[in-house]
């Protein structure tokens, strides 16, 4: 039976039959997330996918994608979700708001745009490059994929070129120099110096010396017949066609449908239906409050100026820069090692994946973010050192590495009782909260030693709370980019080169960066809650534990966990050591 006629029988199930047990509600959600496995490229969940081609991103293709999530969204709405076991129920609300999230990205055409300041699925594919292939067959599968790129690359061509047509693509300014790691695959050729051909500079033993010999000539060329000649269409066409008219306009009020565009962004990034102006409202609060915990920070290390001049003091006083990437690297590390002596007091069950610790890639690195994490690896930005404050690097640590993205990542996927699409997919409110929770329960573990680490903290708080106010006033209220500049200017300690990159970030990419602090509110207020409630029989580990064991999921979510947490007296789902 196809997977299609699997959903026919499944929506023509009676409704009360569908809404008087999960096993229908289970057959759906099995069957499309099995169905939706198939359509990863690189970059979605891992930097290598388990698919022989790069996907299918034509128009037959986005059309067969519409149709199977408005018929999944209209199978669920006949669900009664009053109905369900409560494991069900609370799985049915992940995976309704991942299905809506999904569907509104296609009736909006999102595909039209597959870039933005941050990333894009050039940056996604040279990732592939930079993966661990071990054997032979996973060899074979990596050029397999690469041989598709030119269908690939086509297809993201054209969609880009149907998105410029309707003035759909992220803001000209934010695209300066991000077709250089395309260019850079162009200048380096078919040979050897191609980065894609890193995976087999080194072979494993166990492939013989004729396998090995075999496999560098038919990287080589691939290489050469495909992915070079892909890059150059795709440089070609940035260039020429698409970075010249890209739109001028920075808001998504400006987009087609805009103002809807932005709101199914808000409710997508921050999993909750609240309105672009009650954020607004509540970054500027948050911001009043951190600007508050700063002077108390400046106060306590005797500084005499006003807020911009200690700002002033933290980018430009040598003291606060690493002398050499190694040495970023090493306190990173040492940073991270830190932590790791604190972990059995806030967390029981701990995941069993570890992380390793490497710079950003060099042709990104200029327009990339400080550092970025997730299973299995932490990476920090060595570029342009004097934007790199130490007195920030512990905050950011803590965020992108452990107790942050390389430890909830893993956490997640070890949760064996849950389904995959709780496991492995990414709700950026829960991933991005849970993560910035993380830089202010470092406070709590005692992770800042200095007070110029603790304000670094603040400011990394403060830059999230700054985000609320600068993407809403970017993409609802008509603020200029310069106007955002200068907002987090006077409020973090962020380096200009920062600035300029998260700013562009924040435009080019509507609401993603409410995520956060949205999320992080959801945490700390759980908590509060929680120890109000519980008093002397809080316990940290029970909590966390409480909160890591729901996988990835909207914040109403948590909402409701920390009532049953407080209802069960603040017992974990796990036994204590």
């Amino acid at each position: 039976m196809t997977i299609a006629m699997a959903l026919t029988l499944v929506l023509a199930l009676p409704a009360p039959a569908q809404a008087t047990n999960d096993m229908g509600f289970r057959r759906l959600s099995d069957q499309e997330y099995a169905w939706r496995k198939t359509l990863r490229g690189p970059g979605e969940d891992a930097p290598v996918s388990a698919n022989a081609t790069l996907p299918d991103v034509g128009p037959a293709a986005q059309a067969a994608m519409t149709r199977r999530w408005s018929d999944t969204l209209a199978a669920l709405d006949r669900i009664d979700p009053a109905t369900l076991t409560p494991a069900a129920r609370e799985d049915y609300a992940v995976y309704r708001g991942q299905v809506a999230a999904l569907l509104a990205q296609q009736r909006f055409r999102d595909f039209e745009k597959p870039l933005n300041a941050d990333t894009s699925f050039w940056m996604s594919v040279a990732d592939m490059a930079r993966a661990d292939y071990r054997d032979e067959a996973a060899l074979r599968l990596y050029l397999s994929q690469l041989a598709s790129l030119p269908r690939y690359y086509d297809q993201q061509i054209a969609n880009m070129r149907a998105g410029l047509q309707r003035g759909f693509t992220p803001p000209r300014i934010t695209l300066q120099g991000r077709d250089a790691g395309v260019a850079a695959v162009v200048q380096a050729g078919p040979g050897e110096a191609s980065p894609f051909y890193a995976p087999f500079r080194t072979l494993p033993a166990t492939i013989p010396a004729d396998r090995q010999a075999a496999l560098r000539a038919e990287a080589k060329r691939v290489i050469a017949t495909a992915v070079v000649p892909a890059h150059a269409r795709l440089m070609a066409f940035l260039r020429d066609d698409y970075i010249p008219h890209a739109r001028e306009g920075l808001a998504a009020y400006g987009l087609p449908d805009g103002r809807a565009y932005y709101r199914s962004k808000v409710r997508e990034f921050v999993t909750r239906d609240i309105a672009p102006e009650e954020i607004h409202a509540i970054g500027l609060a948050e911001v009043a409050k951190i600007r508050a915990r700063m002077q108390q920070v400046m106060t306590q290390v005797q500084w005499q100026g006003d807020l911009p001049s200690f700002l002033n003091h933290l980018r430009t006083d040598p003291q606060f820069y690493a002398k050499t990437p190694q040495e970023l690297l090493d306190r990173a590390a040492w940073i991270a090692k830190t932590f790791d002596g604190k972990v059995a007091t806030y967390f029981g069950r701990l995941p069993r994946m570890r992380f390793a610790i490497k710079p950003v890639a060099p042709e990104i690195a200029p327009f990339y973010t400080s550092g970025r994490g997730g299973p299995g690896i932490y990476m920090v930005n060595t570029y342009d050192l004097p934007s790199r404050g130490l007195y920030s690097l512990p905050a950011l640590t803590l965020h992108e590495s452990a107790p942050g993205h390389a430890f909830q990542m893993p956490f997640a996927m070890e949760l064996s009782d849950l389904p995959e699409y709780r496991r492995n997919e990414y709700i950026s409110a829960y991933g991005e909260g849970w993560a910035l929770y993380c830089e202010a329960l470092g406070e709590d573990m005692g992770m800042y030693e200095t007070p110029y680490e603790t304000f670094g903290m603040l400011s990394y708080q403060m830059w999230r709370a700054a985000r609320l106010v600068v993407d809403t006033g970017i993409h609802s209220q008509g603020w200029s980019r310069e106007r955002a500049q200068a907002f987090l200017r006077d409020n973090t300690a962020l380096s200009n080169h920062e600035i300029t990159t998260e700013v562009d970030r924040y435009i080019a990419w509507p609401g993603q960066a409410l995520s956060y602090y949205m999320g992080e509110l959801a945490f700390l207020d759980a908590r509060a809650k929680a120890q109000r409630a519980l008093g002397e029989k809080f316990d940290y580990r029970a909590f966390h534990d409480a909160m890591l064991s729901l996988g990835s999921v909207p914040l109403p979510l948590i909402d409701a966990r920390v009532d049953r947490f407080i209802a069960d007296g603040g017992k974990g789902p796990y036994p204590m050591p």
